[in-house]
């Protein structure tokens, strides 16, 4: 014997064109569904939410006025009288 081992693995040679891809078999990643808005459902939220935000504004300007008219509800007294 000179020395050497009989049992050599193989070198590796990294200027190899193809790397082997793997071998392991997997189902393909399911496709994902994209959320897509019924246009009916979508304009009825538009319709409530422009609604809303409508009331609330005549609301805003409805006690902005009156407190700038000087207008309270404190100024009136309300009498109520128990009949039986």
């Amino acid at each position: 014997m000179t020395g050497e081992s009989k049992i050599r693995k193989k070198s590796v040679d990294l200027a190899a064109p193809a790397v082997r891809g793997s071998r392991i078999r997997r189902d393909p990643p399911k496709p994902v569904k994209e959320k897509t808005i019924d246009p009916e459902e979508r304009d009825r939220w538009i319709v409530v939410v422009g609604v809303l935000t409508f009331t609330v504004a005549l609301c805003v300007l409805a006690v902005a006025f009156s407190s700038y008219s000087g207008w309270s509800p404190r100024q009136y007294s309300l009498n109520i009288s128990a009949s039986e």
